[in-house]
């Protein structure tokens, strides 16, 4: 029998415990429990983001923020109920159910401070989702205008789509399309950028 302070308390990788996931402003707010149906589904789940792209990502970048991880179904629902940014519970693209019964999923929105502060300078967003792209076996991004935050998605058979709602908006790459620019000039796009798992930490 789990207890919401034992699974908050679950280590889900190198890095991330399932307890920096399970903030809500919609559940702390509007008092609606973040408590999953299926703990041992959102664990496993949970650990295949953090280990496969959570970790990648904090070994390159140093830390990075979560913004909006884990959602219960029914938070979820209520969220979307109530306009309350969260898309339909049973909509494809829904990544923050990490228990859905439906196709395996886990997403976070995040945000990365060391890019987010170049963005702020006017660095175009495009050149970290080219980095992810070429790095990382993500499966669905999406862009956001503030501080370029983005969704990460895993699936255990990924999609490889990249979404933005900043300039250009729409769709970078779509599912089993080849990206627009080739390898050489995606790579002088982050040629600055740290070496892919560069930080070792004690």
């Amino acid at each position: 029998m789990w207890s919401l302070e034992t699974f908050g308390r679950v280590r889900l990788s190198k890095y991330f415990y399932m307890r920096d996931f399970l903030m809500s402003e919609i559940s702390a707010f509007h008092g609606i429990p973040n408590i999953p149906d299926n703990p041992e589904l959102a664990i496993e789940r949970g650990r295949a983001l953090c280990t496969q792209l959570l970790d990648p990502l904090e070994e390159t970048f140093g830390r990075i923020a979560i913004r909006s991880g884990y959602r219960s179904d029914a938070l979820n629902t209520y969220g979307n109920d109530n306009r309350l940014n969260c898309a339909r519970s049973d909509n494809l693209i829904e990544c923050h159910i990490w228990d859905w019964s439906g196709a395996p999923v886990a997403g976070t929105s995040l945000v990365i401070p060391w890019f987010a502060d170049q963005y702020d300078q006017g660095r175009d967003w495009r050149d970290l989702a080219w980095w992810v792209h070429d790095h990382l076996p993500y499966s669905e991004m999406w862009f956001f205008p503030k501080l370029a935050a983005f969704n990460l998605v895993w699936r255990p058979e990924p999609l490889r789509t990249i979404s933005s709602y900043i300039a250009p908006r729409g769709m970078l790459l779509r599912a089993g399309q080849e990206p627009a620019e080739d390898g050489a000039t995606r790579a002088a796009r982050y040629a600055d950028f740290p070496p892919l798992r560069g930080i070792v930490y004690p």
